[in-house]
């Protein structure tokens, strides 16, 4: 049997001979099979590089290079080798540093989620805080912070409701309105409480709804005239509700995976993204069109279990074309899984990244810039470069741009321990919570 082939480059963004670190290129052969050969005996084509951690190349010929440096493509083709030889580039890509603005403001709860509109910040509270049962402080209750001069936040007012856990706070876009959540109630009716912000640095209460909502609510997302909450435990899922009058919310649907609980969720362009679990990742059409679905008949489009599952958050970047999917594993530990959803109806994991020892919570995205800032608990703040096809070990690839750990102690369990919680641009600096010591700010200076 004889088969000839040649190994090519079909990319003409390179120059033949080299690849820059980080960046996909995209490795083809072309074969020349005998007429009285069916093309399956002799045209599977098995891709590798050498040396190994020079890149990752997939199998259908996909290359990204990690370490700068020689490197040899190699495909096979039945007993046929052929390679090539390349130079990986430094990528020479984005740098930067976190340059401290303000922090260490809030240690007497713990801290949990945040969101800011204009000159404003509201943050959560997250469970019981302290050693003796007796003095111990819950998370009852909502910051409002002043930021009219980040360098000093200071502590305008405080929302106080019936849970142990606030965990989420999110603000409408037209800045009237906030939605928060109930986890550990007393009454155990839990649900969100509606805020009027009509005086956005002292906000009032309109209304609490708790209708299928009594186990908790880890987290929610608003969007025009609607609340997608998270309701706590298996086979709760999450619950869409009607707010356009504010006074008398009701549920206008729900939708909950097989086998695993909901944990989060972002709605955009009519799609609500759902961190499922180990039920994984899943798009429902809330209004998008893509299969017909609504606020009050969502639809299901696609599904995809990342590596690792236990799917925490996800943020969703249409220009893109990617899903940045979190995997909260404290024992593996967890990694950010990078998902292609170019194709709604076929997304497909293509790359993640990892910190060693740690892993992370929550994600904002700098979509002008390709820039994602990435929560990473004990490992601090994360700047991560995300521009260009995205394919195999990002942190191999110098795509860090910079990363903090301003804890003055070691850890989420050191009352002083740096433990990042989330976090959000927002006016050229990144705002954080820390679940140990409150509201920080940071200067990227990128």
């Amino acid at each position: 049997m004889q088969v000839n082939f040649r190994l090519v480059f079909v990319y003409t963004a390179i120059a033949l001979d080299s690849v820059r670190q980080g960046e996909k290129t995209r490795f083809r052969i072309l074969i020349n099979i005998p007429p009285d050969l069916e093309p399956e005996d002799g045209a599977t084509v098995s891709w590798s590089v050498q040396p190994a951690e020079a890149g990752f190349i997939t199998a259908e010929g996909d290359f990204v290079g990690y370490r700068p440096g020689p490197a040899q493509i190699v495909a096979a083709v039945a007993n046929f080798i052929e390679s090539k030889a390349v130079t990986v580039g430094p990528r020479n890509g984005l740098q930067g540093a976190f340059e401290v603005v303000a922090g260490d403001n809030q240690i007497d709860r713990f801290n949990s989620d945040l969101w800011l509109f204009n000159n404003f910040a509201y943050t959560g509270t997250w469970r019981l805080r302290g050693e003796d049962p007796v003095t111990q402080l819950p998370g009852d209750r909502m910051f409002v912070w002043d930021i009219t001069n980040p360098v000093l936040p200071l502590l305008s007012d405080t929302v106080i409701v019936d849970a142990q856990t606030v965990n989420d706070v999110k603000i409408r876009a037209d800045g009237t309105l906030a939605v928060i959540t109930h986890e550990g109630s007393v009454d155990e009716l839990n649900g969100i409480t509606l805020l009027d912000l009509t005086d956005p640095l002292n906000p009032t209460v309109i209304t609490r709804f708790t209708d299928g909502l009594e186990p908790g609510v880890h987290n929610v997302w608003i969007e025009g005239n609607y609340v997608y909450a998270v309701a706590d435990g298996p086979g709760n899922g999450l619950r869409i509700i009607d707010i356009s009058d504010p006074f008398t919310p009701f549920v206008t649907a729900t939708f909950v995976a097989e086998t695993s609980f909901l944990h989060d969720v972002q709605v955009r362009d009519g799609l609500a993204i759902l961190s499922h679990w180990d039920d994984g990742l899943i798009i429902l059409d809330v209004g998008h069109g893509i299969v017909g679905g609504s606020p009050e008949n969502p639809v299901e489009v696609s599904r995809i279990r990342t590596a690792g599952d236990q799917t925490h958050n996800a943020w969703y970047w249409p220009a893109g074309g990617y899903v940045f999917v979190g995997e909260e594993d404290f024992e593996a530990p967890g990694k950010m899984h990078v998902i292609d959803v170019q194709d709604l109806f076929a997304p497909r994991e293509v790359a993640t990244f990892a910190v060693p020892e740690t892993t992370p919570h929550n994600f904002w995205l700098d979509e002008e810039r390709g820039i994602l800032y990435a929560a990473w608990y004990s490992a601090g703040l994360h700047a991560i470069d995300v521009n260009g096809e995205l394919l195999g070990e990002l942190e191999k690839q110098g795509r860090e741009i910079a990363a903090i750990d301003y804890g003055t102690d070691s850890g989420c369990q050191s009352a002083n321990g740096t433990c990042t919680w989330a976090p959000q641009l927002h006016n050229g600096l990144i705002f954080i919570t820390d679940m140990n010591t409150g509201l920080w700010a940071f200067d990227p200076q990128v």
